[in-house]
C-alpha cells in the first residue's frame, strides 16, 4: 500500500471528517497560499481512449466538483486535452468564467505500444524501476519529467492553479508507489502547497 498522506476536508464539504497528519480541516471559503496547485484526477469515464467521455455518474461528479470548489480563489485552469479530463473540469470553469488551457504533457502515460496481458504487473515494476520502459511505451521517469514540467509551467505564483490529469500521471506527481496509485479515486483531488507535502481533499464528489 502507498504511503499515507495528510488529508483535509474539501472546501465545500457538507460534513465534518477528522483529518490525519498535520492538515487542518477545511470549510467554505477556505484559503490556500499563493502558488498552490490543486491536482484533479478526472471523474468516472467510459473507457481509456483519449476520446472516452464521462459516464452519467462521472457527469454528476463533475457538477458536484464545481459545487465544492467554486468558492476557492482559483485563478488558472490547465487540463489534459483528453475528453474525460476536459469534461470533468468544464462545469467548474464555467462557474468561474475561466478558460481551460490545454497541455498535452498532462495526458495519461502510455505504458506500451500494444496492450500488455499482465499490465498491472508491468505497471508495478515500472513504479519500482522508474527508468523501465516497455516497447513503444514511456518510462515512469519520462512521464514524471513531462508532468513536472507541465506543473511548473502552469503554476500561478500569485494565485491558485487547477491541473486536471489522469491516474498514472497523478501518482507520479504525488510521488506515490504502486499501492498509492491503486488507491486513487475517480475523481481525486489533491493539494500541492508551497513547501509542504501534498495532501488529499476529502469529501469531494462522494
Amino acid at each position: 500500500m502507498g504511503r499515507e498522506k495528510p488529508r483535509r476536508q474539501c472546501p465545500g464539504g457538507g460534513r465534518e471528517r477528522a483529518a490525519s497528519g498535520d492538515a487542518p480541516s477545511g470549510g467554505p471559503g477556505v484559503k490556500f497560499p499563493a502558488g498552490t496547485v490543486i491536482l484533479i484526477r478526472h471523474a468516472r469515464a467510459g473507457g481509456q481512449e483519449p476520446d472516452a467521455p464521462l459516464t452519467p455518474e462521472g457527469e454528476r461528479q463533475a457538477t458536484q466538483l464545481a459545487e465544492q470548489l467554486w468558492e476557492v480563489d482559483i485563478t488558472r485552469i490547465v487540463s489534459s486535452p483528453w475528453l474525460r479530463a476536459v469534461q470533468t473540469i468544464r462545469p467548474l470553469a464555467a462557474r468561474l468564467d475561466l478558460p481551460v488551457q490545454m497541455d498535452e504533457r498532462l495526458t495519461e502515460r502510455r505504458l506500451s505500444r500494444q496492450p500488455l496481458p499482465f499490465w498491472k504487473t508491468a505497471l508495478r515494476a515500472s513504479f519500482t524501476l522508474p527508468p523501465l520502459a516497455f516497447p513503444g511505451g514511456e518510462s515512469g521517469q519520462e512521464a514524471s519529467t513531462r508532468a513536472l514540467n507541465a506543473l511548473n509551467a502552469a503554476r500561478d505564483p500569485a494565485g491558485l492553479t487547477v491541473l486536471v490529469t489522469h491516474g498514472n500521471l497523478l501518482a507520479l506527481l504525488l510521488g506515490l508507489d504502486f499501492g498509492g496509485w491503486a488507491a486513487l479515486r475517480n475523481p481525486d483531488v489533491w493539494v500541492l502547497e508551497p513547501a509542504r507535502a501534498p495532501y488529499r481533499l476529502e469529501d469531494c464528489c462522494d
